[in-house]
Parts: structure tokens; sequence; C-alpha cells
């Protein structure tokens, strides 16, 4: 109890008991001068004294246990409205989120891209200090969207604010419904399954949106199409709280409206509840009344408000906490598959380069058989390179060991001479027969070079991991990957130029010189 409150039932009880013995005194003396004369009007003021007294006692209980208690509930609920926050694990969970987001956007080169992110994450923070509740009307534009907006804002029970815009995404409506403190947000967006390419960029658009929802209606006027029924279910795997709004039942009879909505609940069951598929009429069609006067209907959505409205209460809290975690993880993501495609891009350079410094290795110092255990050392560079790129450091010694194990697999897989009969093939149909024989070793093994360069960046892509299937498995699908035709070929115009003619050149600088010295003989 309150140090006031403590205060207020001390006085209260030290003046009642002042009272009642200055009652007590002055109705005993009147009792007494009346009790002889008349014994009638003693009694009365006796039985007047008392009730007096007691209504002073029943007054003051009253007080302290009725409506004190009562204001104290009144002010718990202020305060717990007022002080109200998203859960701490998830708040939490979704600024550690953002932090580590900002690590990794530190690591984007492309500006642009970095910029993006940066103004993301602080946007998600912002969200995240304001606490607004996000609902997004999303649907085919023939659904009657904009009618529900319009019929809500014009029924909710609160205020509302004017448009915060009006862009192709439609209108955002800021309002508020009784007994939520927080701000509620209904944005209207582009319709989806509209023809063409404006179509398509707006329902790129609309799905945005609906990923970034807490609270997402899906507006139907009839039974759910598959074009339909897909988008709903893809948001609700990534966890957004949907309503499924069956519109424009004033079309229908009350058997169909019924009937209808059974086939939604039915197709949703699993991941949208019964009770959340619920059917409104936003705007009723006119109806000519026997004197030709025209009636227009007043929307019927109370199912919908209500049904927003108990979900808002109970759930809003975790709605919030639960989007901001979702668009922090979906942000993180993005920020690692930017990381990851720059990584690769810097991972191929060095396959690239070292797949031609092994052509040359070979091709220097010719083996009568193609085997990466010659290219060893060219190897072993080349996996300390990439794994630098992903943030690992390999000593020489742990990188030649992983290049002498791919190159041991590479054979026992008969890969080594998969190759060497591709690309002998390929040669011959681009380069004079002579040169065929000289060039072969060192093409192939720039070729395996690369198989093994791309393998190696799976395994450092996966955190060192080289996955259930092993190495193996990855290693044939590189392999199956870079035997494809198109591929072939260019590799084969790049083999010409970076083996194939220096060969050439090389043979021609010697037939020069033995023919200077046969001149000479």
């Amino acid at each position: 109890m309150s140090v006031p409150r403590i205060i207020t039932l001390i006085v209260g009880l030290v003046v009642i008991l002042g009272l009642t013995l200055w009652l007590i005194d002055s109705f005993s003396r009147l009792y007494w001068q009346f009790s002889y004369s008349a014994p009638l009007l003693g009694n009365l003021l006796l039985f007047l004294a008392i009730l007096l007294i007691g209504a002073l006692i029943v007054g003051f209980v009253y007080y302290v246990l009725v409506i004190q208690a009562g204001e104290n509930r009144r002010q718990r609920r202020r305060r717990q409205r007022s002080s109200i926050k998203i859960p701490d694990a998830k708040s939490d969970a979704a600024s550690s989120t953002l932090e580590a987001v900002r690590h990794q956007v530190a690591q984007i080169q492309d500006e642009v891209a970095r910029q993006a992110l940066l103004s993301k994450s602080r946007e998600i923070e912002t969200n995240l200090a304001r606490g607004e509740i996000q609902v997004v009307v999303f649907g085919t534009g023939s659904a009657g969207k904009t009618s529900l907006v319009n019929a809500v804002i014009g029924r909710v029970v609160g205020k509302v604010d004017a448009p915060m815009g009006t862009t192709q995404a439609g209108e955002t409506y800021c309002l508020r419904l009784k007994g939520l403190e927080r701000k509620i947000l209904m944005t209207d967006t582009p319709g989806i399954l509209e023809a063409g390419v404006a179509g398509t960029e707006r329902e790129q658009l609309a799905r945005e949106l609906a990923t970034e929802a807490n609270l997402l209606l899906f507006v139907v006027d009839n039974d759910i199409l598959q074009s339909e029924f897909e988008p709903l279910r893809a948001l609700a795997q990534i966890g957004k709280r949907s309503l499924l709004v069956l519109n424009k039942t004033d079309m229908y009879t009350d058997e169909d409206k019924e009937a209808i909505l059974a086939r939604l609940r039915q197709r949703v069951r699993g991941f949208i509840a019964p009770s959340d598929v619920v059917a409104i009429a936003a705007n009723p069609q006119s109806v000519e009344l026997e004197n030709s006067e025209i009636f227009q209907p007043e929307p019927e959505i109370f199912p919908l408000l209500r049904r927003m409205a108990a979900i808002l209460r109970a759930e809003g809290e975790d709605l919030v906490a639960d989007n901001i975690l979702l668009q922090s993880v979906r942000l993180g993501e993005e920020a690692r598959k930017l990381i990851d495609a720059q990584r690769r891009r810097q991972a191929d350079k060095i396959v690239d380069r070292f797949q031609w410094i092994g052509a040359g290795v070979v091709s220097v110092t010719p083996l009568p058989v193609v085997d990466l255990l010659a290219t060893a050392a060219v190897n072993a560079q080349m996996v300390v390179e990439i794994g630098r790129v992903y943030g690992c450091e390999l000593n020489m010694e742990n990188a030649k060991e992983l290049a002498l194990s791919l190159a041991k697999t590479l054979a026992s897989l008969g890969i080594v001479k998969g190759a060497l009969q591709l690309l002998t093939t390929a040669l011959q149909l681009n380069v004079a027969t002579f040169l065929v024989g000289r060039a072969i070793q060192g093409v192939t093994a720039a070729y395996l070079t690369r198989i093994a360069g791309k393998s190696f960046i799976e395994y450092f892509r996966h955190d060192q991991d080289w996955g259930d299937g092993g190495m193996t498995e990855v290693v044939e699908r590189q392999f199956q990957l870079n035997r494809r035709d198109e591929f072939i070929r260019m590799f084969i115009q790049q083999a010409i130029a970076r083996v194939v003619r220096p060969l050439q050149q090389s043979s021609e600088l010697v037939d020069e010189e033995n023919e200077e010295l046969g001149t000479r003989d």
C-alpha cells in the first residue's frame, strides 16, 4: 500500500474515532436529560446516534475497500497499457540480429547495396522503437480491397488520421482501436495476378508489403483460386498472421455464403483457423425500392472488426515482436546472400587465375599421364587464397593435404580420364592434330584445377563442410556442371588463347632457331 493511502487511512480512522467519542458524549448527556422527562425522545436520540456512527463506519469502509480498490485496478491497467513492451527475449533477438547484420554489411563492397541494407536496418530499429501494428490488405484487384479499407476507416471507433501517402501501393491510414494503445497502420496494396509487366511489378510491390505486415487481410470474393491460394500459403509459411476475408457476400444467398465459407475453411485448414475466415460486404450493391428510390445499404464489416480487435488486443505485442524478428532475420539473410555472391566472384577469379597457372606448369614440364599431383603446390596455394576469401586462414601444409585428397578423389572417380577424353575430342575439332598432343595435358590440368577450385568454394561456403554426400558428391556435381556443351565451347576458346597459341608460338620460335642453326652449318 502506498504512503499517501496509509496516511489517508490513519487520518480517516482518527477523525471517525474523534467524531464517535464526541457523538457518544453529546448524545449520552442528551439521553440522560430526556430519559426522565421524555423517555421516548431519549430512545430516539440513542437510535439516531447509533445510526450515524454506523453510517460513518460503513462509508469509510466502502471508500477504502470498494472505491480505492477500483481505482487501484484502473491505475494498474493504465500502467500496464502505458508500459507494455515487446517481449524481452524477442526484442533482444531482433537487436542481436540487427547488430550482426551491421557487421555483415561492413563487408559488402557494393556501396549501393550496403547503403540499402543500412537503411533497412535503421527502418527496422525505428519500427522496433515505435511498436506500430501494420495491417496490410492483400488480394486480387477485383476482390474489393479498397472498399474494405474505406469501410473500416469509416466505421472503426477511434481516431483516423489523413492518408500518410498516396502511391501505386495505395493509401496507408493511421487509426486506433478502443482498448488498444498501439497505433494501427492500415495499407491497401496493388492487386495481384494482373496482366502485363506493370501488373507484375505491382504484384511484387504488394508481396513485399505483405511480408512486412503484422496482420494480413487476404481478400477474396468467392472460393479461393489456386493462383490466390499459393501466395496466401507462402505468406503463412513465413509466419504471417492472416485473416481470410470473404467480401461481396451481399451478392450471395445465405446458403451460398455458408457453403463458400465452408469450402474456404476447408482449403486453408492447417494454417488459418476457422474463426479467422470471416464474411463481409464492404460495399453492398444499392437497391431500388418500390417507390423508385435508391437505397444504399450500410457496409457489413462488424465480423471483421470484432475479429481484428480480438486478435490485436490478445496478440498485438507478439505480432509486433515476431514481425520485427522476422524482418531482422530476413535482412540478415539478404546480407549473407550479398556477401556470398561477393565472395563467389572473388573466389571464381582465384580459380580462373590458378587454372591457367596449373596449365602453364604442366605444359612446360609435360608428364606421361595427366595427374593433379604434379600441380599440388599450385592447387595448395589456390586453396589458401580461397580460404582467405571466406575468412579461413589455412597454412600450406593443411592446404596441400586438402589438394592431394581432392586430386585422389578426382582420379578414383574416373574424372581425370573422362576430362582427358572430353577435352581431346574438343581440341581436335579446333586445333591442328600435331598440336593436340602437346596441348592436351596443359588444358586438361587447367580443367581439373577448375573442378577442384569450384569444389573448394562449396567446401568453404558451407563452413568447411563437404555436406552429407562428402567430397565425392561435391566433385561429381562440379564435373557435371562443367561438362555442359556451352561451357566446354567457352573453355576451349580460352584454352586456345592461353595454352595452344603460346605453344604454337614457342614451336615456331624453336623451328626458326633450328633453321638458323642448319643454315650456319
